[in-house]
């Protein structure tokens, strides 16, 4: 076996340990951990600089897949779940997730990246100052709370994260409590994760740099690994 492709599993598999103990730990989705592991595996690896992030960010939504739908799941069973909010959101959610797919396809490392940075630092920022968002007694702007979906559709594939860490923010101060909140936000990451994978498995079509098993810009190796993975260490770092 290649010895490029063994460290590529080893290393995979140890990514997706990490990011399990890592969310686990800190409460945080998987995506805004996943992304940032696989593209250093793989800048490791001496992988072309110009596939790298859209290899991560492709990977990491097709791994959010089964287990956003397993939270909705779980969520909605508890009665933690806006179906009003969820109906209003979900076509300029979709409309802002598929133009960011389209948008990451023609992108350049540099812009995938400087938006990862951008906003995983803002997410990093909130953390550190441990704040909670405080349920908004006031009515927000109807048009602010159209536009937002749209707005957390095209930057979270473009991330390849969830959108729970832009969503439920929102939702909480537009007066839905933070239970439904993070309940819907789990259902909405599907909305992302969906659509988005498909974008970046079109967008990495005849791509000839990419790593082995790769279909488009989402690599099988990672998906296959880091999804057992996480599922086993997450209760490592809870």
């Amino acid at each position: 076996m290649d010895i490029n492709l063994i460290s590529l599993v080893l290393l995979t598999l140890l990514s997706g340990c990490i990011a399990g103990i890592l969310a686990g730990l800190l409460g945080v989705g998987g995506g805004i951990v996943i992304v940032p592991l696989l593209y250093y595996v793989l800048n490791y690896l001496n992988y072309d600089q110009s596939i790298i992030m859209h290899v991560a960010v492709g990977s990491s939504l097709l791994i959010i897949v089964p287990t956003s739908i397993r939270s909705a799941i779980q969520h909605k069973h508890r009665g933690s779940f806006d179906q009003n909010v969820f109906t209003k959101w979900t076509i300029p959610l979709l409309s802002g997730t598929i133009v960011g797919a389209v948008l990451a396809g023609y992108a350049t490392f540099e812009v995938l990246t400087s938006i990862f940075a951008s906003i995983a630092a803002l997410v990093s920022i909130e953390m550190f100052l441990n704040r909670q968002a405080k349920r908004s007694k006031a009515v927000p702007s109807k048009t602010l709370f159209q536009i937002a979906p749209i707005f957390i559709g095209l930057v979270s594939v473009m991330m390849g994260i969830g959108g729970g860490s832009l969503s439920v923010p929102v939702m909480n101060y537009s007066g839905i409590e933070m239970r439904k909140a993070v309940g819907t936000s789990a259902a909405f990451g599907t909305l992302i994760a969906i659509p988005g994978s498909i974008g970046f498995i079109i967008g990495g079509l005849g791509q000839p740099l990419l790593p082995p098993f790769s279909f488009g810009y989402v690599n099988l190796i990672a998906f296959g690994l880091i999804v057992p993975a996480t599922l086993l260490t997450v209760p490592i770092g809870v």
